[in-house]
């Protein structure tokens, strides 16, 4: 529960037009599938697909970060290197509109990528 408040206030500290932007883009994100789930990982507000990490958001320089994850257990371990997720960047400026579209596809690429890999 407490993880719950933490998350809610990252959103509610914010102040306009970042607010709004960023429940905007919660809801968007929560919409485009069932399975997805916000948790708040990195003190950031984060989104699992099933058990995969897939989304974050992040306030960068009165600019939100929405950052599109490959999560690094998809790809096989090779000796003498460290796995690192793969991250997809877009800055958002609140201040302007929404590429909702593109988010949406993004995510479900995402979405159909963790559903093909066969984990």
């Amino acid at each position: 529960m407490e993880e719950v408040a933490a998350l809610d206030n990252y959103y509610i500290k914010q102040e306009e037009p970042l607010q709004g932007c960023l429940l905007a883009l919660k809801s968007l994100i929560l919409e485009v599938n069932k399975d997805i789930t916000p948790i708040r990982k990195y003190r950031i507000p984060f989104f699992c697909y099933k058990s995969w990490n897939l989304a974050f958001l992040w306030v960068y320089k009165k600019k939100i970060m929405i950052g599109f994850v490959t999560d690094r257990r998809i790809h096989p371990p090779m000796p003498g290197t460290k796995r690192k997720d793969d991250v997809e960047t877009m800055l958002i400026d609140p201040n302007k509109d929404i590429p909702l579209d593109l988010i949406a596809t993004r995510l479900r690429y995402y979405i159909k990528f963790y559903d093909n890999s066969g984990y």
